[in-house]
């Protein structure tokens, strides 16, 4: 078993356009471990989003190898990748991706109910995430229904509610006023003493960035120390 919750070795992605190949980030390595937290910042354009793609299993490399929990990643079928991230990964990207026809107690439930949770169960613990990012009342509303910030506490909600082992947030706070990125920030911190959960953000602030045990900067197509 891997001490590890992640780990990443030689990752390289590579994009294609007409006649020019463009390397995004070459030979990036990185290892997390149980409770800890990492930032990565950088310019606009320098790759933190697909890198954070790759590392949750979303996008394909074109060299390197990530392991979650263990298991390479790559090695996996789409059914067994899917699988792996439903009970182990948590996302939380700038856009919500919630589904529209669907309440937010039920976007919440969704994880849990994939994951074999009975349906009374699962509404009882997504009923309590929602508390907690004071979402509550708006439990039984659509999508459509709600703002763009109580749309990104759902999406907050619904990553963080399988209690899993690692969570990839993009820019998770941007769109939240102060005091419900302090609850956030709070429920992260919770769930890294109490579960060991590890966090992956990527973020333009330097508040959140700070709060991380560890700051990297993916700068020339390299992830360097920003500590």
């Amino acid at each position: 078993m891997s001490k590890y919750v992640l780990e990443a070795h030689g990752l390289t992605k590579t994009y294609t356009t007409g006649p020019q190949a463009v390397t995004v980030w070459e030979d990036i390595n990185l290892t997390v471990s149980p409770g800890d937290s990492v930032a990565i910042v950088g310019a606009s354009g320098s790759g933190k989003t697909s890198l954070l793609n790759v590392l949750g299993g979303l996008d394909t490399m074109d060299g390197g190898s990530v392991l979650i929990s263990g298991q390479d990643i790559g090695a996996m079928s789409e059914r067994e990748r899917t699988a792996l991230r439903n009970r182990d990964v948590g996302f939380v990207y700038q856009f919500h991706h919630l589904l529209p026809e669907f309440t937010a107690l039920e976007n919440v439930m969704m994880p849990l109910l994939l994951g074999g949770m009975s349906r009374a169960e699962a509404a009882e613990r997504a009923e309590e995430c929602l508390s907690r990012l004071r979402m509550a009342e708006r439990g039984s509303h659509k999508p459509s229904e709600l703002s763009g910030g109580e749309r990104q506490r759902t999406a907050i909600a619904r990553a963080l509610v399988n209690r899993p082992k690692l969570v990839l947030m993009d820019e998770p706070t941007g769109n939240l006023d102060q005091e419900t990125a302090s609850e956030v920030e709070n429920l992260m911190a919770e769930l890294r003493r109490s579960v060991d959960t590890a966090f992956i953000t990527v973020t333009h602030d330097r508040e959140l960035a700070g709060r991380m045990a560890r700051v990297y900067r993916l700068v020339n197509r390299q992830l360097e120390s920003a500590d």
